[in-house]
């Protein structure tokens, strides 16, 4: 028989997020996902799927290699799971996200299709 530990704890566990009550808001926001598919805290995490968290804005992937119940040190924590996050994007590139002055009104088309272009948006 496997063993099961909730999705919330296990991120919580190996310091994905701060507080058990901040993994499970993060699981009711839909920012955890669970082999690709959104996931509710008590789900059961098994070792080998895929966990995605978005935290600030980026998102973490990892893969379970261990099961865990309590919180752990940082360096047990590491060898519980395997990190296949993509590299955070420099400062020069975060820094290229459009902005618009509070009470500028409506873009132009012009400003848009600006907007669209660093979006990645297609015009």
């Amino acid at each position: 028989m496997s063993e099961k530990v909730r999705i919330d704890i296990w991120v919580w566990a190996v310091r994905l997020v701060k507080t058990r009550a901040a993994a499970t808001a993060a699981c009711r926001g839909g920012h955890v996902k669970l082999n690709g598919r959104p996931a509710k805290a008590a789900q059961p995490v098994r070792v080998g799927d895929e966990i995605r968290v978005r935290i600030h804005g980026f998102d973490r992937i990892v893969i379970v290699k261990q099961l865990l119940r309590k919180r752990v040190g940082a360096p047990a924590a590491a060898e519980a799971l395997e990190d296949r996050s993509p590299p955070r994007p420099s400062a020069i590139e975060a820094a290229q996200v459009p902005y618009r002055p509070r009470g500028a009104g409506r873009p132009s088309a012009r400003e848009r299709r600006a907007i669209n272009r660093l979006r990645g948006r297609p015009e």
